[in-house]
């Protein structure tokens, strides 16, 4: 399938319903990370921007604004018909989307349709959101209120740029929020077409506002903005901890932070290693190892150990890298020169700390960011490739002799996003997920997500959760209302 022609209709800042251009008059360049051209001139946002997109946003949170006014069933109906809109420009969106990260258009379009789901889901939500009525015994009426709670930040990245949106609007916009969001600078083009939907959903003036440009200047302009009241960032440890310190610099706003990991995968002696080395397989190298679950730690027993290394070697050298709109490609580039340099860097430490270089290790032609599969086998906790996060197309294989070691080891990171684990044993199923110290823990099989499944991370992957009914409390304060009642005469 050849590269086809997207026209891209929106590249500009979008507040109150209407795209206009960066203040400064700036641009910044997408680009197709497949042979490194300019997709499109963008709009670049900084901080008069997100203080243009804040009062928009504050203005329509007001008591007595249409979105104030609007009625939960009515919120339910926008969701609904901005899901319908999505699915309608899915081709339209996926398109855009692969030209800007390189992930192949047939991950894309699933994606989109995901993205869907997800709003279908929180409009679902939309009137059923309501407080309690406490017993007492001292002739009081006390009653709460679940109420949104006011102007939200939102910082998306690029892996995964519509689902995430999704992941962030839906739980926001079903309770009554208002967002300002700012979108990584390597995908704002897809973004800001589901942007536009939204205004042609019929969302009110000043509900969802978003404002390309770079995180140091635009997405540190929402983090300190006293005017907004919680920040969902999706990103990088190393961000996540400047957005804290941003935030509680401001004003304590609230956050909800999904960060990165180094998840385990266990293979058990009981499996068909055929079938594990396949889950193993997509579970890093899907979307060219950018994902923040990405099994990039795969224990492997010693019983079967030197087998699954010899298919796992097999799988990667088939696995056909090439142009992301061809649909038999099963991996596209990497989403610019910095992730690819990183990822490349950690190949070339992997090489020198003594772990076997069983497939890939190096780049694919002289023209854009692709990373062959690239396996390690003999890894040893203790080497950097097994301890910090890649975001690449690199597998470790450890070996391990004892189930509750490997828990041990499983545990023994900074990070606690995801994990997995193979087997055909429910008690060693069982015995792992309550054991493993991660937010989201798959059992043959790796890295479902579900509209009401909650997800986030433990320790250093992250602070609260996204998805299912958990995210909608991200948004709502609880208001105790007590009331004296007057004893009868």
């Amino acid at each position: 399938m050849a590269n086809p022609k997207v026209v891209i209709k929106y590249k500009k800042i979008f507040i109150n319903n209407e795209f206009v251009d960066s203040k400064s008059g700036k641009t910044f360049p997408s680009i197709n990370p497949v042979n490194e051209s300019v997709v499109a001139e963008i709009a670049e946002g900084d901080k008069a921007d997100v203080d243009a997109a804040v009062h928009a946003a504050k203005s329509a949170f007001e008591h007595g604004s249409e979105w104030r006014s609007l009625q939960p069933a009515q919120r339910a109906i926008l969701l609904n018909k901005l899901a319908d809109l999505i699915d309608r420009d899915a081709e339209q969106i996926a398109n855009i989307q692969t030209l800007e990260n390189g992930k192949p258009y047939v991950q894309s379009f699933g994606e989109v349709k995901i993205a869907a789901n997800i709003f279908r889901y929180y409009a679902g939500w939309c009137d059923k959101i309501y407080g309690e009525t406490l017993p007492t015994d001292d002739g009081q009426l006390v009653i709460t209120r679940k109420e949104p709670i006011g102007v939200i930040g939102q910082i998306t990245p690029w892996n995964a740029p519509i689902a995430l949106l999704a992941f962030k609007w839906g739980p926001a916009l079903a309770v009554g929020c208002t967002v300002v969001l700012k979108p990584a600078e390597q995908t704002p083009l897809c973004t800001l077409h589901v942007t536009a939907l939204t205004k042609e959903a019929g969302f009110p003036k000043g509900v969802i506002n978003v404002v390309p440009g770079y995180g140091p200047t635009a997405g540190a302009a929402v983090s300190e903005h006293p005017d907004i009241v919680r920040i969902a960032f999706t990103g990088s440890v190393e961000v996540g901890k400047k957005i804290m310190i941003a935030s509680g610099n401001s004003n304590l706003k609230r956050v909800t932070l999904e960060l990165g990991g180094k998840s385990p995968l266990v293979i058990c002696d009981d499996v068909n290693v055929d079938e594990a080395v396949k889950i193993a397989h997509e579970a890093i190298f899907a979307n060219s190892g950018q994902i923040c679950v990405a099994a990039s730690r795969t224990y492997v027993h010693s019983k079967i150990y030197d087998e699954f290394v010899k298919k796992s070697k097999e799988l990667a050298l088939k696995r056909k890298l090439g142009d992301p709109f061809d649909s038999t490609v099963a991996q596209g580039p990497q989403v610019d020169k910095e992730i690819f340099d990183r990822a490349m860097n950690y190949i070339k430490i992997g090489k020198e700390s003594g772990a076997k270089l069983e497939a890939g290790g190096e780049r694919l032609g002289t023209v854009g960011y692709y990373i062959k599969p690239t396996i390690f086998s003999n890894v040893t906790d203790d080497m950097v490739i097994a301890r910090e996060e890649i975001f690449g197309p690199v597998q470790q294989i450890l070996k391990y002799d004892n189930f509750d070691d490997v828990i041990k080891r499983a545990n023994n990171t900074t990070y606690g996003l995801g994990a997995g684990i193979i087997t055909n044993d429910i008690n060693k199923a069982l015995k792992f997920s309550q054991a493993v110290e991660s937010g989201n823990v798959w059992v043959n099989q790796y890295a479902s997500l579900l509209p009401s499944a909650p997800f986030g991370g433990y320790k250093q992957s992250g602070i609260g959760r996204e998805l299912g009914a958990d995210a909608l409390e991200n948004y709502l304060e609880t208001k105790t209302i007590l009331i004296k009642l007057t004893p009868p005469a």
